[in-house]
C-alpha cells in the first residue's frame, strides 16, 4: 500500500480502509503487507508508517508487516535505531523493515536533500550503517559520517541510564530494500550487501535491469543472488471476467489513480515509454484502461494466472508478488471478491505450474 488515496479523503477514513484491508489480508492467507511512506505527495498520504504499522498490529495477529519504504535520507539513524527496535517488540517478531534512499524530489526538496548529485543513495547506506551499528556494537562510540554524527554513550550512573532498546528479532529484523531504476545503483549495494530486492513492475525490461543490478552486486561480493527473496509490486485485481476486472477498475481506486495522478505524472517526468508495448504509441494512447489491459495484472482468474505466470517466464523467477494496494472503500465488493480470488485459485495454480511449494 503506497497507499492510494484521493486527496479529498480524510486521511482517518483512508486509513480505515487501509486497516482493512490488511484484515483482509490476514485472513486470506497473505504473508505480507507493506506501507509506504511519503510526506509530499498528497495521492498517497502516509507520512508515517510506523504508526500505521502500530495500529495494523493490533488489528492481526498472523501476517507480517513493515514500511516499504522507510526513506532513510529522511530520518536520523539513532531515531531509526529506536523507533524500529521498538516496534519490532509491539510486532511480536512479526516486523520486516524495508528500506530505500526516496526517489520523491518534493520529499528531497523538504528536507533539503541533493537527489541530484544522489546524496539521497548515500545517505541510505550510511544512515544504515549506522542503525545496525547500534544494534549490533556493544562498545560506546562516537562516530561522524558524511551526515550524520551518532555517538553511543557510555552506560552513566552505575548502569541507571544508557542505550538498551535493540530489536526482538535478532540481529535485526529481515531487511529489503527498494529500488526502481534498471541500473539501479541502490539494488546493487543491495545484491553485494545480501539484503532483499523490492522494486516496482514498471515493464519487463525495468524488471530485466533490475535484476541485473541486484546479480552484479552480489557477484561483486562474492555472494549467490536468490530470486525467491526477490518482490515485485505489481497492480493486480482479480474478477469472474476481463472485462468485469477492468471495470471495477476503471470505476474504483485503481483507476482514479492511474487517471489523475500515475499517469499523468510518468507523462511529465519522461518515463512513460516504459508501459508502451510499441515506442511509436503516443503519450496520449497510455490511457488508464490501456494500462490495465497491458502493464498490470487484470483479469479473469484463468487470465491473471497466464500473465503472473508469463511474468515469472520473462522475469526468470521471483519470490514474492506484492499486490498493490488501492481505495475501493466506495463499494469493496469487488476487491473484497479480488482478494479472495487471488488468494485462493490464482496463486494455487501459478505455484502449480511453476512448481513452487506454496
Amino acid at each position: 500500500m503506497n497507499p492510494g488515496h484521493n486527496p479529498s479523503k480524510p486521511i482517518a477514513d483512508a486509513v480505515a480502509w487501509d486497516l482493512e484491508a490488511v484484515r483482509w489480508a490476514e485472513e486470506l492467507g497473505y504473508d505480507e503487507v507493506w506501507i509506504g511512506e511519503h510526506l509530499t505527495v498528497p495521492w498517497e498520504s502516509c507520512p508515517a508508517p510506523d504508526l500505521f504499522i502500530a495500529q495494523a498490529l493490533r488489528e492481526t495477529t498472523r501476517i507480517r508487516i513493515g514500511p516499504a519504504s522507510l526513506n532513510l535520507p529522511l530520518h536520523h539513524p539513532a531515531l531509526v535505531a529506536h523507533r524500529i527496535a521498538y516496534l519490532d517488540h509491539l510486532s511480536g517478531g512479526r516486523l520486516n523493515l524495508g528500506i530505500g534512499a526516496s526517489g520523491t524530489a518534493t520529499d528531497w526538496r523538504l528536507f533539503g536533500i541533493n537527489g541530484a548529485a544522489g546524496d539521497h543513495r548515500r545517505m541510505l547506506w550510511e544512515a544504515l550503517d549506522a542503525v545496525l551499528r547500534l544494534w549490533t556494537d556493544p562498545e560506546p562510540y562516537e562516530w561522524q559520517g558524511e551526515f550524520w554524527t551518532v555517538n553511543k554513550p557510555e552506560p552513566m550512573f552505575d548502569g541507571l541510564m544508557g542505550f538498551h532498546v535493540k530489536p526482538l528479532q535478532g540481529p535485526h529484523p529481515p531487511i529489503s530494500v527498494s529500488g526502481l531504476s534498471p541500473e539501479s545503483p541502490t539494488l546493487r549495494t543491495c545484491g553485494a550487501r545480501g539484503f532483499a530486492p523490492l522494486t516496482l513492475a514498471f515493464g519487463l525490461e525495468y524488471l530485466a535491469g533490475q535484476w541485473a543490478s541486484v546479480v552484479a552486486g552480489a557477484t561483486s561480493a562474492g555472494r549467490v543472488a536468490d530470486r525467491d527473496h526477490w518482490g515485485i509490486a505489481w497492480d493486480v485485481f482479480v474478477a469472474e471476467t476481463d472485462e468485469e476486472a477492468i471495470r471495477a477498475c476503471l470505476e474504483g481506486g485503481l483507476g482514479a489513480y492511474l487517471d489523475r495522478f500515475w499517469l499523468p505524472l510518468v507523462k511529465q517526468v519522461g518515463l512513460v515509454a516504459m508501459y508502451k508495448s510499441d515506442p511509436g504509441m503516443s503519450d496520449s494512447e497510455v490511457t488508464a484502461e490501456y494500462f490495465l489491459r497491458h502493464c498490470a495484472l487484470v483479469g479473469s482468474v484463468d487470465t491473471v494466472v497466464d500473465k503472473i505466470t508469463a511474468a515469472v517466464d520473462a522475469t526468470g523467477g521471483f519470490g514474492t508478488l506484492i499486490q498493490i494496494g488501492h481505495d475501493h472503500a466506495a463499494d469493496p465488493g469487488p476487491m473484497r471478491a479480488s482478494m479472495e480470488l487471488l488468494a485462493r485459485e490464482v496463486i494455487p495454480r501459478v505455484n502449480k505450474r511453476t512448481d513452487r511449494k506454496e
